[in-house]
């Protein structure tokens, strides 16, 4: 049950999806479930597929076979894009000549859906401070990723995706993601991430997925663990 006292509603559902890209298969007939208020881990090696799986389900990518349901919307369709969903993906992007705070009021102007307060707010949630006037060519990569991550969650979304979310960042800023993310999921946010660190999947992932040569399965619990040490 969420904290609503609904039963959790199943925020994305893959079914049989295969990806093609100059005819080389990129992910084989990927079935996956991702419920409300949970969080999800893939592991793999580089090149498994995981980011493939991720642009997929931001609609980047259309797949060449199959079904891709986000939030209710079959966004396997042409045209097709998830509503209320936050990403970061790969290395986040940003304009360097300008502030944080000046990105992602830019980034925010494309849908009007939050004010200046809403965003100053995620970006002292991810540890940063929204009164920094300097550009983002002077920030580290740590500070890059943070800001990344507060551009993803600042209009709230109801589902999280993750590639390598703690990379970059340093001790203190790994335990602040996980505070972070357990707080959202608190809030009934799904989240998929993508990660190398075992510390991270078993702390935080309420389920685990493997992926490799663009096949995904799921990693049963053994003993109320995860059998990840093999996959890491």
């Amino acid at each position: 049950m969420t904290a609503a006292g609904r039963v959790n509603e199943t925020v994305v559902h893959v079914k049989n999806v295969t990806v093609r890209m100059k005819n080389q298969v990129v992910l084989e007939r990927i079935n996956l479930q991702l419920d409300e208020g949970k969080i999800y881990g893939i592991i793999g090696r580089n090149g498994s597929g995981k980011t493939m799986l991720l642009r997929v389900l931001c609609g980047l990518v259309r797949p060449s076979e199959g079904e891709v349901w986000v939030l209710g919307c079959e966004i396997s369709r042409p045209g097709a894009f998830p509503d209320e969903v936050g990403a970061v993906i790969e290395t986040p992007g940003f304009l360097p000549q300008y502030s944080g705070l000046k990105n992602l009021k830019l980034l925010a102007s494309l849908r009007n859906r939050i004010d200046e307060d809403d965003i100053k707010e995620a970006i002292r949630l991810v540890g940063l401070d929204p009164e920094n006037k300097k550009p983002v060519r002077t920030y580290s990569l740590g500070m890059r990723q943070r800001l990344g991550l507060a551009q993803a969650i600042m209009e709230k979304p109801r589902l999280l995706l993750l590639d390598e979310p703690s990379n970059g960042l340093d001790q203190e800023g790994v335990r602040d993601l996980h505070i972070l993310l357990r707080n959202l999921r608190s809030k009934g946010v799904t989240i998929l991430l993508t990660s190398h660190s075992r510390e991270e999947i078993e702390t935080l992932c309420d389920a685990v997925y493997y992926m490799e040569r663009g096949r995904l399965e799921a990693l049963p619990e053994v003993q109320g663990s995860l059998p990840i040490e093999k996959h890491l």
